[in-house]
C-alpha cells in the first residue's frame, strides 16, 4: 500500500516550533496550493493543507522558512479523531512531512510573497481545451 503526497505551495503563516515532553521537535504549518482551474463561483483559488514535521525537518522549517515562502512538501496523509473542548467529535486530515524544501529565497526588502498567487481567468483553458499531455 502507498500513502505518499507531494505538494508545492506557499506557507500561509509562520511555522510554530515546539518540543514534546520526550524532547522531540515538532512544527505545524499550513500551505496554500493554487488550483489548476480557478473557480468562477467566488470560492478560494487555492486549497489549504495543514502540515506537521518532526525532528530535523521541523528545525529546518522553523529556522529557514516563513509566511509566503514557496515550498515543496513530501510526506504522507494522516487522519486523527479527537473530542474538542465543547464535546464535539472532530476529525483532522493533515500531511506529515518527511521532507520540506524551500523553493525560493526570502525577499531582501522584507516583504512577504503572496500566499496564493492568482492567475487571470483568461489564462486558464476551458475543460474542453485542456490537454494534460501537451508540451
Amino acid at each position: 500500500m502507498i500513502n505518499r503526497v507531494v505538494l508545492v505551495g506557499r506557507l500561509t503563516r509562520d511555522p510554530e516550533l515546539r518540543t514534546t515532553s520526550t524532547g522531540k521537535s515538532v512544527v505545524d504549518f499550513s500551505i496554500a496550493v493554487d488550483k489548476k482551474f480557478k473557480p468562477t463561483d467566488g470560492s478560494p483559488t487555492a486549497d489549504f493543507f495543514r502540515c506537521t514535521a518532526w525532528d530535523k525537518t521541523a528545525e529546518f522549517v522553523s529556522n529557514y522558512l516563513g509566511k509566503g515562502r514557496l515550498v515543496a512538501v513530501d510526506g504522507r496523509l494522516s487522519s486523527r479523531k479527537y473530542t474538542a473542548n465543547d464535546g464535539t467529535n472532530r476529525e483532522v486530515v493533515e500531511i506529515v512531512a518527511d521532507n520540506v524544501q524551500g523553493l525560493d529565497r526570502p525577499r531582501e526588502d522584507g516583504a512577504q510573497a503572496p500566499v496564493a498567487a492568482g492567475v487571470a481567468a483568461a489564462d486558464v483553458p476551458s475543460v474542453e481545451e485542456y490537454d494534460p499531455f501537451a508540451d
